[in-house]
């Protein structure tokens, strides 16, 4: 992968040294994202600059040095990403008279631009990518993301001059940038974990959606991103022309896809692997990749020395099956925590979710031996593997059967259980009764599927309290046409897919200079999952269900029905024991009061009742562990 970053400052009072001096300061924050090349393009009449530091995959050769002019000299980009298909549009370039100098992807969608246009080149490749194209003759710049949204962008302010960069901290390298905290970012952050939506943690900064494009001339205030492509649109296209059901037909269709989109992969001019799990998704990926390859493909495992999270001996047995070249390593709690102090560096803005200290060791663990790693993100969303949807399904029709009034006033009940009281400490499932009273109380007060679905995934129920802020995107609308569980994994593949597990994974692996792809997300799959009916992807209370089928032609049974262990940590006895001392310094009273940004009252709160052990406020913690640790930075 590669890191991107640059200015156009309507002034155009700046000269040549000044521009690239201040591209090549931003674009060296990112270094971690490219540290094979760096290279800066400028043009003081416009103002326009453009940075770049680049991690080499396809053509290690200076002909793949970015910024990339065109042929004819129109246009200059720098793009990070892949274009899968890149082979099929060099032949249709070529049979239209085009020449190439190189090899790489990045000539080849640079052309595909002069040849097509914007609108109609997003809609034509297959890939993930950000990038910025800056086209000579209009003066106009773009910015586009990839549909899924695997790659980040960034856009926004620094003074009077516009901005944009693969992450944050390029931006705020900008000598005219002015850090102020978005209150409503924090908010929906203080919610799910993550902040989600076009918005961002700092005032005057947006990110790209997925799927979109923004364009920019030098005196245009306020650019609106379009989309040229809408997963939820698709998925209610798709949806309303479903064929009828054949599982034999489905199942050879879906083969064919998968041996059609995971070797087209597999193309890159340095070492390539894959993360093996002892899940469906990563066996999947594996299996179809070692199909396509005539070598043995290299797959790491994770191991852990706590057996609740442990599955090298799945992932060892599925490696084994398939005759892949395997690497395990065993962390110990010690090697987990060692990477908390380096989170908010890694991810770059406020960023809550657990698992990204496991994720950041895999990645590590990968890229001692090669520079590019399969994923298996994305099936859970596709082919409806999350348990949450099952049992989000089932509380969905249990909620229905009541009468909105019976309802409110069950909830109202479990309002007075709260922590510390002799009810709110009887325990229900290993869970204080408090904190089961508290969520319940919240779905059963849910109108709706959308907002059924964020009672149920939401971390503090009501940020306000906390931050003085609402949320600022509704995510939940976007579940609206749906009934459980694809409403659910709808949401999740607008919102949760691209804002908190690509996000993970992209910045855990861009720390470690490692490029990571995720072959499940391709838009061809995305059609086919949601021609399925449900009953197709999600049986009985097993997910997944023609995804399984499939690699139980593949990989024995035996090595494919096991639980899922999950890939996280043992957050909450942490924050009790070796992160408590950390913890209690991140939150103390007068630290918070003198940031201004949370209520002391409220997570003082909370911190003594999760020490006390009356509640378990693991994750609201976290999320105000890391913003605090990301401010500190």
């Amino acid at each position: 992968m590669c890191g991107l970053a640059g200015v156009l400052d309507p002034s155009v009072s700046t000269s040549a040294e000044e521009l690239t001096a201040v591209v090549a300061t931003m674009a060296a924050t990112l270094i971690h994202r490219g540290p094979d090349d760096r290279g800066a393009w400028v043009d003081e009449s416009c103002g326009i600059g453009l940075g770049f530091q680049r991690l080499s995959i396809q053509d290690l050769s200076l002909a793949g040095h970015q910024p990339m002019v065109s042929a004819s000299g129109r246009y200059v980009m720098v793009f990070n990403g892949e274009i899968y298909d890149q082979r099929v549009h060099r032949a249709a370039l070529e049979a239209r008279g085009i020449r190439f100098r190189g090899t790489s992807d990045t000539e080849v969608l640079l052309e595909c631009f002069e040849d097509r246009g914007v609108d109609r080149t997003l809609r034509d490749v297959t890939g993930m990518f950000a990038l910025a194209l800056w086209d000579r003759t209009e003066r106009t710049l773009t910015l586009a993301r990839d549909r899924f949204g695997e790659k980040p962008l960034y856009w926004g302010w620094a003074g009077p001059v516009f901005v944009f960069g693969s992450e944050l901290r390029a931006l705020r390298a900008h000598p005219l940038f002015e850090e102020r905290v978005n209150r409503s970012a924090v908010a929906t952050y203080l919610q799910l974990g993550y902040v989600s939506g076009s918005a961002s943690v700092l005032e005057r900064v947006w990110r790209l959606p997925p799927a979109s494009y923004l364009q920019v001339t030098a005196g245009e205030i306020a650019p609106v991103p379009r989309q040229y492509w809408a997963a939820t649109a698709v998925a209610v296209d798709v949806a309303a022309r479903r064929p009828k059901y054949d599982e034999p037909a489905a199942l050879q269709a879906l083969d064919h896809l998968l041996a059609e989109v995971i070797p087209s992969r597999l193309i890159a001019d340095v070492p390539l692997g894959a993360f093996l799990s002892g899940g469906i998704d990563s066996a999947t990926v594996v299996a179809y990749a070692q199909r396509g390859s005539s070598t043995p493909l290299r797959t790491f495992t994770m191991g852990f020395d706590d057996a609740r999270f442990d599955e090298t001996d799945d992932a060892r047995a599925v490696a084994k099956h398939l005759g892949t070249d395997h690497t395990e390593v065993t962390v110990t709690g010690e090697d987990s925590l060692g990477v908390v102090d380096r989170l908010s560096g890694i991810y770059d803005e406020p960023f809550a979710d657990p698992s990204q200290i496991p994720t950041f060791l895999m990645c590590e663990l990968a890229r001692r031996e090669v520079t590019v790693a399969l994923s298996g993100d994305g099936g859970d969303e596709l082919f409806l593997g999350y348990d949450r949807y099952r049992w989000a399904r089932d509380a969905w029709r249990t909620q229905r059967l009541l009468p909105r009034a019976v309802r409110e006033i069950a909830a109202r009940g479990l309002d007075v259980v709260q922590p510390g009281t002799r009810l709110g400490r009887v325990t229900v499932a290993g869970r204080p009764m408090a904190q089961s009273a508290e969520r319940l109380g919240r779905v059963l007060r849910a109108t709706g599927t959308g907002s059924f679905y964020r009672a149920i995934c939401s971390h503090w129920s009501d940020p306000h309290a906390l931050v003085g802020a609402s949320p600022a995107d509704d995510w939940a609308a976007s579940a609206a046409p749906w009934t459980f569980p694809e409403a659910a994994a709808i949401v999740d593949s607008v919102a949760y897919l691209p804002d908190d597990i690509l996000v993970k994974v992209d910045r855990a692996a861009m720390a470690s200079s490692l490029e990571t792809r995720a072959p499940l997300l391709d838009q061809r799959l995305f059609d086919f999952a949601w021609s399925l009916p449900v009953a197709a992807r999600l049986r009985g209370r097993v997910g997944k269900h023609l995804l399984r089928e499939l690699l139980y032609q593949q990989v024995p049974r035996t090595l494919v029905d096991r639980p899922k262990r999950g890939f996280g940590v043992p957050l909450a006895a942490w924050l009790r024991g070796p992160l408590k001392e950390w913890g209690a310094d991140l939150l103390d009273a007068s630290r918070l009061s003198a940031d201004g940004v949370f209520a002391p009252d409220v997570v003082t709160k909370a911190w003594h009742q999760h020490q006390s052990g009356v509640a378990n406020h693991e994750y609201r913690l976290w999320d105000v562990l890391m913003f605090q640790a990301w401010a500190g930075v």
